[in-house]
């Protein structure tokens, strides 16, 4: 007979980890008709589970697009291969294409016509063809008597040979993903394009409104988003930009809807969203809040800091870096509230009793004790010997600096040269380094390099444990009597890498002598070889860790026979379905499920770049100018859903139940900041930007009415 104790444990974290509930979960899409159609359907969804996905006819998902291989998300508006996405998402793209003449994230842009729209190097989208469940293949041969090593040879060799057997037509990209941390195996076949252009972004006043403040929070007025457009050959398949190529022609393209959202309406969301760890224990939970996170702020904080005082000083230098500074900004704010998030909603605890429910479970018979009797001593062990070591710190410290001082950076990249002189191919390796370093030293501020890496440095020494310290500090202490400020500018002043005059006069004379001995190469390969001592003490334990997760999402879903589970996010296409509605963020406040135009207006600060609005928005907004966006007389903005998603997921399409557009997911809401952990189900929203305001402001506010008549407008 079953204790009361676990008798009770049961039902609580049944009910807790309900994992079928509407609002939560990131679905495999092909898995939809067998997992979420009924319950889709009673909520209000109008299509069939074929009209979402399927491999024999045009449906949802031949319009939702991977970003950069999964960075954001798009979706096909038009049957000229009109791409909509965030703007946070193009934000980079954006910069890139600005001047102090042409400042686009400023002012904004918009091609009036096609020969207007501006290429965009490396960006790529890709279309999903299929996937399939390949479990049973992959496995095929493992054994339970195999150990970690074994298992994943054995798991490697099959899925090479699945991968041969599948890339049969050229273009394709073919994958193999592990779900449920290696319990099962899916292959995702995708057709990439990189002739992509830019066709408009609004002014960052309205794209980006609201700034860093604003980020992560309820409620928003932010207009976060851009058009591209997909170009192919004539022959409809992916192409090299060239300017005879075409508008790409889509298997299908999502209608658009002016019918708006009401409290209660169905929605979905199609998209890839990027990392989840909801099967996270308590120990991870313990690590994240002490050590992860703690250095991550820290770390990011310390760059931004840097970039914003050169950025306020000079327009170039806040275009050049505005991109990076975006970007970390958002990491930094996310790993913040989560902290925040994960003790107010006492995660610990309640990934804590789940485990104890668990060990309860498996002492009920001699077969689970066998099978998963040692995987909580295993994660124990293994986050404390990771605690003790302190890699984990070392790690994420080591990365920030290597990435966020670009002297260093460049070294790095440039420095593979090194054993590349007596090859074959070393003239090639010549020219793609200067390519490289002719982008890269157009957003190169010197002065700002210089205190961001001196400052990096110094907090390195601080947080850092002394056996990870790169060999540079010996130098620092030795030749600079420990001062990192005339180290840095040591660096700057004999390094080939200090300038692209510099570096270009040195590629076309390489000397391998001068490279290995150059100052910031010396640093960059003392900052790896780091890196590298920190991965190998993380790495002692990854064999056992990786088993323990392996068989403790196994357990859970055998324990919960009656619970349908989902996988982790991936970076694969996941489907996520819930309803419009508010929320209560905290004890006495109620926050309402959309935000108006007035909201703009309230907001409005003339001192503060994050809160100005443009004079042409409030001319359109004093006249109620709206067309056919508005809402009787209203000029709704963003809205919120029960949608579960994480980052990846920016610029999904938000989609109702007719399979129409109806906004763009663009954030989470701050009192959530934990649901990559865990998803609350009275707390978590999606923040999206509602697609009225986006037509308006494309037709009302920037006049390209073209493109609105390029879409299928549905009233």
């Amino acid at each position: 007979m079953k204790s009361p104790k676990f008798s009770l444990f049961l039902v609580f974290v049944t009910l807790l980890n309900l994992f079928a509930r509407a609002d939560e979960g990131m679905w495999l899409p092909m898995l939809v008709s067998k997992y979420n159609y009924n319950a889709m359907h009673q909520m209000g969804l109008k299509l069939t589970a074929d009209q979402i996905y399927s491999v024999n006819q045009a449906c949802l998902k031949d319009a939702i697009v991977a970003l950069d291989h999964g960075g954001c998300t798009g979706s096909i508006i038009s049957q000229k291969g009109l791409l909509i996405t965030n703007h946070h998402c193009g934000y980079e793209a954006i910069a890139e294409q600005s001047s102090v003449g042409s400042d686009f994230l400023t002012d904004g842009f918009w091609a009036m016509r096609p020969e207007e729209e501006l290429p965009i190097p490396g960006k790529t989208v890709s279309f999903l063809i299929r996937m399939d469940d390949v479990t049973a293949l992959v496995l095929a041969n493992v054994t339970p008597s195999m150990d970690e090593g074994e298992r994943g040879s054995a798991i490697q060799k099959e899925t090479d040979k699945i991968i041969e057997a599948a890339d049969t037509v050229p273009g394709f990209e073919v994958s193999v993903e592990s779900m449920f941390e290696g319990n099962e195996y899916y292959i995702f076949v995708y057709q990439t394009y990189t002739d992509v252009r830019m066709v408009g972004a609004p002014p960052s006043s309205i794209g980006k409104f609201g700034g860093d403040t604003d980020n992560w929070m309820w409620p928003r007025h932010t207009g976060d988003f851009c058009l591209l457009r997909v170009y192919s050959g004539a022959d409809g398949k992916p192409a090299g930009f060239s300017k005879s190529n075409l508008p790409y022609q889509p298997k299908y393209f999502l209608p658009v809807s002016l019918a708006g959202v009401k409290e209660g309406d169905f929605s979905m969301i199609l998209g890839y969203p990027g990392t989840t760890d909801r099967y996270l224990t308590s120990y991870g939970i313990e690590e994240k809040l002490k050590q992860s996170n703690p250095a991550d702020i820290k770390a990011k904080w310390a760059k931004m800091e840097v970039m914003k005082k050169y950025m306020a000083a000079d327009d170039a230098t806040r275009i050049a870096y505005a991109g990076d500074y975006a970007y970390l900004g958002n990491f930094w704010k996310k790993s913040l509230q989560e902290s925040k998030a994960l003790q107010r909603l006492k995660v610990f605890d309640d990934k804590k009793r789940t485990e104890e429910e668990f060990q309860e479970w498996v002492k009920q018979n001699e077969i689970r004790k066998a099978m998963y009797g040692s995987v909580l001593d295993d994660f124990k062990n293994v986050y404390q010997a990771a605690s003790a070591s302190r890699a984990n710190e070392a790690l994420i410290y080591t990365e920030e600096l290597l990435t966020g001082a670009r002297i260093l950076y460049i070294a790095f990249q440039t420095g593979e040269l090194a054993s590349r002189f007596d090859s074959a191919d070393f003239n090639e390796m010549i020219g793609i380094s200067k390519k490289r370093a002719a982008k890269f030293y157009k957003t190169f501020n010197p002065e700002l390099e210089k205190e961001l890496l001196k400052n990096m440095i110094d907090l390195y020494a601080k947080n850092v444990a002394p056996e990870y310290l790169p060999d540079y500090y010996h130098t620092i202490e030795k030749k600079f009597k420990g001062d990192a400020g005339s180290y840095v500018e040591s660096i700057f002043d004999h390094s080939i890498f200090a300038s692209e005059e510099k570096l270009m006069e040195y590629l076309n004379n390489p000397k391998k002598k001068t490279l290995l001995k150059d100052p910031a190469f010396v640093a960059a390969n003392s900052l790896i070889e780091s890196y590298m001592i920190a991965r190998l003490a993380q790495m002692t334990d990854e064999d056992k860790f990786g088993k323990a997760r392996r068989l403790y999402i196994a357990g859970l879903r055998e324990m919960h026979p009656e619970t349908t589970f989902y996988s982790d996010a991936n970076s694969t296409m996941r489907l996520t379905y819930g309803k419009v509605e508010p929320y209560k963020p905290a004890d006495a406040l109620f926050a309402d499920y959309y935000t108006t135009l007035q909201g703009v207006m309230e907001k409005e600060d003339s001192t503060n770049e994050e809160f100005i609005v443009s004079p042409k928005l409030k001319e359109l907004f004093n006249k109620k100018d709206y067309g056919r966006y508005g809402n009787k007389g209203i000029m709704d903005v963003c809205f919120l859903t029960t949608h579960d998603i994480t980052g990846g997921n920016s610029g999904s399409p938000v989609i109702n139940a007719n399979g129409e557009l109806i906004g763009l997911a663009f954030d989470g809401n701050s009192e959530a900041m934990s649901s990559d952990i865990k998803f609350d189900v009275n707390l978590q929203r999606t923040i999206c930007v509602d697609i009225r305001y986006v037509l308006f402001v494309v037709d009302k506010y920037a006049g390209a009415a073209y493109l609105v008549d390029e879409m299928k407008v549905v009233n």
